[in-house]
């Protein structure tokens, strides 16, 4: 019976929770803890059974018992709306939806009312004591106003205003006073301040209504919003509300955001503003910003005109010049009046719109290639000359000269004209007749004429170069000298000697310049002296025309 009766409780759950040990001594029933066993131990005489308590199960050695989760098992009777939560040899069932504020959950699974006045959980002051309530609690005031007062949320008594919180505190023809706890009624017999005016009755002031009193006060297009004693004014964009003279004001955009709202210029109007750009600008679409004008297209130059930034610049063609007074009419320039105008043509320059042109004079020259140099016509050469027959055509600088040489007593022509140096030279040899002895003795051998044409000249420049051979005669014996001996106009010729191998030259230079037109004719001399004593002399006369100096 004692087996049987402990088998019973929780028999459902120990069937799987046996364990048989060997008998090692006789048939008994072990109590819990005794034996091999770490809970229930039961002896068959052959075995020992282990076994655990409710809400345990066995391990795997047989006789060690831990906790059974009856949570993980679904062997727990928690309600729909609770949570199972295990516990060690048992379980509980806890409510999943919180009780809410002012409730608390107890170990039953219940909500139960939170007394804030005992936890000290409550925020009433110092002056209010606090009372419970089903999750809540109120604050009651420690001190009670009687009448004439009212209580704020400080706990605090304040005095009640009768005569504003009633209308009819008072009768017609009284005002109202308050005082502390009540108010005094006393006959009307004061004027009413600014802003108000005695009702019909005359009984209180009430409030003056300007907006309706007379015309708009606050100016045209504004709005007038009437408030006790007073009225204030809803302006217009573009206008603020002046307290002083109570009126709406144009406020100035210009110097309230300087430099915001207008690229350049801004100019305050009535309620806005304009903006305006600087000269050479346009207003761009947004009516702020400033764009830059091509003022090129509207052709503004007298010819060529660049756009720039805010501006334009007009230039010139070739030949012309902007004017200084206005800066845009072009003006020709007059070449030929300039510093260097001088030297631009050769002869004379005649200025053109734009440019210039060059001319030469009338007769004697041809304008040359480069449209500024004057090329003479040689007119012997190109048959323009008038020379007959027994005179010879002789071209100088703008012209010609026709001469006819003869030789003098005893000489006579030599058989040919020669060219040398380009000029013209005509030639006598002397020949003298027999038994002729002042003939003879006459040292002069040769006569020449030579005919040059030259330009006015301003440096040293060699114009006749006289060659005389010496080899006919021993080198130690023979020497050759030049001279000048008539025609020396103001001492603007000299002559040099320089030897060029067997040859001795003699160079006639123009070392002053001779302003034309001039001629006149340079007698030359050449001697050959052997051993000191004159053999013989060349004469040459050099007629010399100098052209008209046209600078």
């Amino acid at each position: 019976m004692l087996k049987s009766s402990y088998l019973n409780p929780g028999a459902e759950q120990q069937q799987n929770n046996l364990h048989f040990i060997p008998h090692f001594f006789g048939s008994a029933f072990v109590p819990t803890g005794g034996g091999p066993c770490k809970q229930q131990c039961t002896d068959t005489g052959t075995t020992v059974i282990c076994t655990c308590d409710v809400g345990y199960k066995l391990k795997a050695d047989g006789i060690t018992c831990e906790d059974l989760n009856e949570c993980l098992t679904s062997k727990h009777q928690c309600q729909t709306g609770e949570r199972c939560i295990n516990t060690v040899g048992s379980y509980r069932c806890q409510r999943e939806i919180s009780c809410g504020t002012g409730y608390e959950l107890t170990e039953n699974n219940q909500c139960r009312d939170i007394d804030e006045c005992e936890t000290g959980t409550h925020n009433c002051g110092f002056n209010f004591l606090c009372q419970n309530t089903q999750g809540s609690f109120r604050c009651r005031p420690k001190m009670q106003c009687g009448t004439g007062f009212l209580q704020d949320a400080q706990g605090s008594c304040i005095d009640i205003d009768e005569c504003v919180s009633s209308a009819r505190a008072c009768r017609a023809g009284y005002n109202c006073f308050n005082t502390i706890g009540s108010f005094v009624c006393q006959r009307n017999n004061v004027n009413c301040g600014r802003g108000y005016r005695f009702s019909d009755d005359a009984s209180r002031c009430v409030d003056i209504d300007e907006c309706v009193a007379r015309s708009n006060p606050c100016g045209e297009g504004h709005f007038c919003v009437n408030s006790p004693g007073s009225y204030r004014c809803e302006c217009r964009i573009g206008y603020f509300f002046d307290s002083i003279s109570r009126s709406c004001i144009d406020e100035n955009e210009c110097r309230h955001y300087p430099g915001r709202l207008c690229a350049h210029n801004c100019e305050n109007t009535q309620g806005s503003y304009h903006c305006s750009c600087s000269k050479g600008f346009k207003l761009s679409i947004d009516k702020r910003n400033c764009e830059d004008v091509n003022e090129c297209e509207g052709n503004p130059c007298s010819q060529e005109c660049a756009n720039m930034y805010g501006s334009y610049q007009c230039y010139c063609r070739s030949g012309y010049r902007l004017s200084d007074t206005d800066g845009i009419t072009c003006e020709d320039i007059d070449e030929c009046a300039l510093p260097a105008g001088g030297n631009i043509c050769s002869y004379r320059c005649i200025n053109v719109p734009g440019s210039f042109k060059c001319s030469c004079p009338s007769t004697g020259y041809n304008l040359a290639q480069n449209g500024r140099s004057c090329q003479d016509i040689d007119e012997c050469i190109t048959g323009r000359h008038d020379c007959s027959d027994r005179e010879s055509c002789f071209n100088v600088q703008g012209s010609f000269r026709c001469m006819a040489f003869k030789c003098p007593e005893n000489y006579r022509k030599s058989s040919e004209t020669a060219t040398a140096d380009g000029t013209e030279t005509f030639r006598c040899i002397k020949f003298c007749r027999p038994n002729d002895a002042v003939c003879i003795l006459d040292p002069v051998n040769t006569i020449s004429d030579t005919v040059i044409s030259l330009p006015t000249y301003r440096d040293f420049t060699e114009i006749i170069f006289l060659r005389a051979s010496s080899s006919n005669f021993p080198k130690a014996q023979a020497e050759i000298m030049f001279r000048i001996t008539d025609g020396n106009f103001h001492n603007s010729f000299d002559i040099l000697k320089r030897k060029e191998g067997s040859l001795t030259v003699g160079i006639v230079r123009m070392v002053k310049p001779i302003i034309g037109p001039y001629s006149g004719i340079l007698k030359l001399e050449m001697d050959y002296y052997l051993s000191g004593q004159l053999s013989h002399r060349n004469v040459v006369n050099v007629h010399i025309y100098i052209s008209e100096n046209w600078f």
